[in-house]
């Protein structure tokens, strides 16, 4: 018996009601709809789910991935020895306290956070109505979109380590930068946030989301699987607009594509591989490097 037989013996044990899936495909749970099967995925419904297969994870030397909408993931297209969380739908409390605040788990999705606020007639959450993540994994990358970040209403942040020891963070200890945060070195797994809103027309914020949603569908790729924007907003500058200028639009290798729509995008027109992303990721890097100097940094995240 190795360690993933060991640790799917004991989660089968302590979190009887708890799914677990043995290799499982990676591109059924990324918006790339890439990546090969990982050895072992289990699905925590509560916090205490969490702890217990943390806690497992850790007396079985296996350090977990936890994972969320997988919607700026680049997964392996090869079978992967790793043991996934996903948290999606699972740690999905949401209410309102007082003091136009919103406390909620990390499964649940910025979209749904967003119409929420706004049935409650709270604003500052307008610019994530399009984000198609979870509130854990935006926390993680410090999300924004048309100049709102989540650092602007996210006031504490509440989470567990890897060996499941919860902690809380708040104000400037939660270290949010651009797509940053004291959370993006993976030893601290977001459990929820407490959020500062401030009150607002339920009416206008509804005109304002639906606004920045049909931007989006007009400049954005979204028929296609993808993993959002593809590179870093380098200093001075915008990574599409250098993408663009370097004549790179349509750019494809195997199954994937520099969008026409959109250069900061590269898409899955029809059976992508990582290895097709990386080498077209790289062309672009190596072009716009020769042709302006700047070298893009990747936004999207690698598994493994």
């Amino acid at each position: 018996m190795d360690r993933f037989d060991k640790l799917h013996q004991q989660l089968t044990h302590f979190c009887p009601g708890m799914a677990l899936r043995e290799q499982e495909p990676m591109r059924c749970h990324t918006s790339f709809r890439i990546g090969g099967p990982v050895r072992l995925m289990a699905f925590p419904t509560s916090e205490e789910e969490l702890l217990t297969a943390l806690r497992c994870a850790n007396e079985c030397d296996i350090i977990p991935v936890p994972l969320g909408n997988g919607t700026n993931l680049l997964c392996g297209d090869e079978p992967m020895e790793l043991f996934v969380l996903k948290l999606l739908d699972g740690l999905n409390t949401l209410e309102r306290l007082e003091g136009d605040r919103i406390r909620c788990g990390a499964g649940v999705l910025l979209s749904k956070l967003a119409a929420f606020a706004q049935r409650e007639g709270l604003s500052g959450l307008e610019f994530a109505s399009g984000i198609p993540g979870t509130l854990g994994g935006g926390a993680v990358m410090n999300a924004g979109a048309y100049g709102g970040e989540l650092k602007d209403v996210v006031t504490e942040t509440r989470f567990v380590t890897l060996d499941g020891t919860q902690g809380c963070l708040v104000g400037e200890e939660q270290g949010f930068g651009y797509r940053t945060s004291a959370f993006t070195d993976g030893t601290k797994i977001i459990t929820g946030a407490t959020l500062q809103l401030r009150p607002g027309d339920g009416e206008a914020i509804r005109q304002r989301m639906n606004e920045l949603n049909q931007k989006r569908r007009d400049k954005q790729p979204l028929e296609y699987p993808s993993g959002g924007s593809t590179f870093k907003r380098p200093v001075g500058g915008f990574a599409a607009a250098l993408i663009d200028q370097c004549g790179l639009k349509g750019l494809t290798v195997g199954g994937t594509q520099v969008s026409v729509k959109h250069a900061g995008f590269v898409i899955n027109v029809g059976g992508a591989t990582c290895a097709d992303v990386l080498a077209l990721t790289e062309q672009i890097h190596a072009t716009v490097l020769e042709k302006t100097g700047i070298s893009l940094e990747l936004e999207i995240k690698r598994l493994p």
